[in-house]
């Protein structure tokens, strides 16, 4: 008998370590200073040269480290003097629109902070406020609640309340309208029984036939048995059919 042999496919688990959080601050030693500049400014020339290939852009860095005489510059001394000469073109406006400098980017930082803090703040405040409904609801007595809880609480009264309050005009809007296009579609047009037809037939051939002979039928003039005759105009330039020399 042939031996099979029996392949085991095991799994292999990489386990991510968290990255430790970098305080962003001077580096007092020098050494690690000097190393954390070098791979630093590696990474850099890296995510540019990425940012370059995938997104078909013209790009350069130049780098001056501390006591190197030369600058670090990617990708090449004459195409970053390109792509600066073509920056310097530019108007000066179009220069600075989206230029930063390290002021600028930690002020867009502080900014963007402060926005999350005051999202956060307001958050946790309408969960406060929520929890304090909900307790009141359960039967909490809300006479010591402070001024600026109550305030809060009102509000969040009222906003649910004009929810749905909304909510129910939503829906009768929606039924109103599905009840007309349903009364809408239920509407028959009638049809006419054979007796009105005919009546219907009868007055117009009498109105067609009036029209062919208007000299058949004289009009009644009041309540009496005066009579006016048909009008014809005589200064018609037409031949009238009664006087053939008009």
């Amino acid at each position: 008998m042939s031996s099979i042999p029996h392949v085991t496919n095991c799994a292999q688990h990489t386990v991510h370590m968290a990255r430790k959080k970098v305080n962003l601050a001077w580096i007092a030693n020098d050494s690690t200073r000097r190393a954390t500049f070098k791979k630093r400014r590696k990474g850099l020339m890296k995510k540019v040269s990425e940012l370059s290939t995938l997104c078909d852009v013209k790009a350069c860095m130049i780098v001056y480290g501390p006591q190197e005489p030369h600058p670090e510059v990617w990708p090449s001394v004459p195409e970053a003097t390109r792509v600066l000469a073509r920056f310097k073109s530019m108007p000066e406006m179009e220069q600075c629109k989206k230029m930063m400098n390290q002021e600028g980017f930690l002020r867009q930082r502080v900014a963007k902070l402060q926005e999350q803090l005051r999202k956060q703040a307001r958050e946790n405040r309408e969960l406060e406020v929520a929890l304090l409904v909900h307790e009141g609801l359960a039967g909490r007595s809300l006479d010591d609640v402070s001024i600026e809880d109550a305030t809060s609480l009102a509000w969040m009264v009222e906003m649910k309340a004009k929810l749905v309050h909304d909510r129910i005009e939503r829906v009768r809007k929606e039924h109103v309208a599905a009840a007309l296009r349903t009364a809408e579609a239920t509407v028959v047009t009638r049809e006419k029984t054979p007796v009105e037809a005919a009546m219907e037939a009868l007055q117009r051939q009498d109105w067609f036939m009036e029209v062919m002979n208007p000299n058949d039928h004289n009009m009644m003039f009041g309540g009496g048995d005066e009579t006016i005759p048909s009008y014809i105009d005589h200064s018609s330039p037409w031949l009238d059919p009664y006087y053939p020399l008009n």
